[in-house]
């Protein structure tokens, strides 16, 4: 005759787990809007799980006020609780993940401007995972590194800020070394870009400041120019057209258009270069000798088997370029 169990009333009387994560993320960020995005759910899906949690429990858990919320008593009791739980249930899981043996998959956050993204990183990714076939990389881009979406947490930053966040280390890479490009077509249609006059009174494709404060100094073709003796302001009545974009990409492909002369930064186009699709109309480059890129890793993965392969390739890739 089969024995039954015994209802397990510790389990039965437990709350929705759904609900109580749904209230860590509450109390953390102290705020529904912010907890609903840290989870990938809606503001009413937060709310709906609050309510019925405080119905569960009997009382409030949580004061509004304005826009943001405040822990009661019983909230701040049941959120030292739940927090510490959540917690060892995620590094218990994270452990054991850990302990799958050596073909386990490995994944990483990397997080880059657009440019460099693709200018930079994209046609070097093959090499990469031909040699680490185990490692996945999850891609972030932005432009604005210290406004990220909450719950964003790269576990690599490659950025010209020294100090992106705290809790990572950050390693100097190389200088900006930047030169004006244009194509070989567009060069020979119009052979007085092979001066710095002509430069100056042709078609000029430039990076506007716009939406990159965060990024490093700036320098466009005004300053470029500047720094080889010569003020934009005097180009002739007519010289080409001036177009101006914030977006680096757009104006080398537009370069590669035959469309006008950018500014290159060496580490993005010198493949074009070297492939002949781009030249460099005159010799005089500016060297940013003050600056530098930088790879910050997150401290607490210095010894992390995946993040220290990627950066050993990250940091070959940069001695070959």
């Amino acid at each position: 005759m089969t024995k039954h169990t015994d209802p397990d009333q510790t389990l039965i009387k437990m709350p929705s787990l759904r609900a109580v994560k749904s209230f860590v993320a509450a109390a953390r960020y102290q705020n529904f809007t912010r907890a609903a995005e840290a989870l990938c759910v809606t503001q009413a899906a937060i709310s709906r799980q609050i309510r019925e949690l405080e119905g569960y429990l009997g009382t409030e858990l949580f004061r509004r006020t304005g826009r943001s919320v405040e822990l009661t008593k019983a909230g701040s009791i049941f959120f030292d609780a739940s927090q510490l739980s959540f917690i060892n249930i995620a590094q218990a899981a994270e452990r054991i993940r850990k302990d799958q043996g050596s073909a386990a998959r490995h994944s990483l956050t990397l997080c880059c401007s657009p440019a460099f993204s693709a200018l930079w990183l994209a046609h070097r990714l093959p090499g990469f995972f031909s040699t680490n076939p185990d490692i996945d990389l999850n891609l972030v881009t932005t432009q604005n590194f210290l406004s990220m979406e909450p719950g964003v947490h790269p576990d690599i930053f490659i950025t010209k800020m020294s100090r992106v966040r705290d809790g990572y280390v950050s390693q100097p890479l190389f200088h900006d070394v930047i030169y004006p490009v244009c194509t070989p077509s567009f060069l020979e249609a119009h052979p007085e870009a092979r001066t710095l006059e002509g430069l100056r009174d042709g078609v000029l494709l430039n990076l506007s400041p716009y939406g990159r404060s965060q990024v490093a100094e700036h320098v466009d073709w005004g300053v470029w120019l500047a720094m080889h003796r010569l003020d934009i302001e005097e180009r002739s009545r007519d010289s080409g057209h001036f177009f101006n974009a914030n977006d680096y990409n757009l104006l080398i492909q537009m370069v590669l258009n035959d469309q006008g002369v950018a500014l290159g930064w060496h580490h993005l186009v010198e493949p074009l270069v070297a492939q002949g699709r781009l030249v460099r109309p005159v010799e005089q480059e500016v060297v940013l000798e003050d600056t530098h890129h930088y790879l910050a890793h997150r401290e607490e993965l210095a010894d992390d088997e995946a993040l220290v392969r990627f950066q050993a390739w990250f940091l070959g890739e940069c001695l070959d370029a």
